[in-house]
């Protein structure tokens, strides 16, 4: 008797295993179909991302990635994060060409000086490229060993802060001065005319310059002649692109005013605040102005 009933118990019992997980396994199925969740609306699953200029945007999960902070931008936010020391400019100043790196960035920014706002200019240009031109040395090689994603050359100037109203008034009456305007700048015979300058900074289109060096607070400084009449020269001398927007501080001294006014224009200038000027200086070759002269 024992062996006759040993197969029909045995089988009762995988009969009855095969029922139970059949059972456990509709449960389970049926509890996620069913489920709360499942009957939430499609708009529930999209992440809401505001933002003040365009309104608010849906994007699905799958759309939206991470991605790391740059090394640029990581080491300005823990420079200006930890350091006492504040850039040259005011709050308001700096905003003057902050609005315009927002239209144009990322462009190619020439900034004559390199100072503790450099980081600043180089972050809020990201993407571009941003070079920085000083004429000391020293300081240099200790930026560039603080701050290596900062590209920056050494440059030598011949002027002297005592020679500026001498220089000013030979510049104007200078036929050499006044035909740089349609001629390479390397080439000029202006004693205005930076001709030492990496090959990289003629060879580039610039979008913005900015005039903040080199000294020009005593009377045996180098001053920024040179560097204003440059940078209003490079700016004419475009081959692309309608205008540059060039920046002068420190207008409150005689070079840094007289100077931009006499080589960018009064008629280019587009505002100023504080101790800085805004100038939109147009291509003098895309627009066929001729006649050597500097302002309309």
């Amino acid at each position: 008797m024992t062996t006759n009933l040993q197969f029909p118990i045995t089988l009762k019992l995988i009969l009855s295993s095969l029922a139970s997980l059949l059972v456990i396994t509709l449960f389970f199925i049926t509890s996620t179909k069913f489920s709360p969740s499942s009957f939430q609306p499609a708009s529930d699953k999209t992440i809401q991302i505001s933002n003040s200029s365009t309104g608010t945007k849906e994007q699905s999960p799958e759309s939206v990635s991470c991605s790391k902070i740059p090394p640029s931008l990581t080491d300005a936010l823990i420079h200006y994060a930890a350091s006492n020391t504040t850039p040259q400019q005011t709050l308001s100043e700096i905003s003057v060409t902050k609005k315009v790196l927002e239209k144009t960035s990322p462009c190619n920014f020439l900034v004559f000086g390199l100072g503790h706002d450099s980081l600043m200019w180089a972050s809020l240009n990201h993407g571009g490229r941003t070079i920085f031109l000083d004429e000391d040395e020293s300081w240099i090689s200790k930026i560039a060993g603080k701050f290596p994603s900062l590209e920056s050359y050494h440059v030598r100037y011949d002027t002297k802060v005592r020679d500026a109203a001498a220089v000013l008034s030979a510049a104007r009456d200078s036929e050499e001065c006044r035909t740089g305007v349609s001629m390479d700048l390397r080439a000029s015979k202006c004693e205005l005319a930076l001709k030492g300058l990496p090959e990289v900074v003629y060879e580039t289109e610039w979008d913005l310059i900015m005039v903040d060096a080199p000294t020009g607070f005593h009377e045996d400084a180098p001053g920024r002649m040179s560097a204003i009449y440059t940078a209003g020269m490079m700016a004419r001398n475009r081959k692309r692109g309608e205008t540059t927007a060039v920046f002068v501080h420190d207008v409150d001294r005689t070079v840094e005013d007289e100077f931009s006014m006499a080589f960018l224009c009064r008629d280019y200038m587009m505002e100023q605040q504080g101790r800085l000027r805004h100038f939109t200086v147009p291509s003098h070759r895309k627009y066929n102005i001729s006649g050597g002269r500097f302002c309309p």
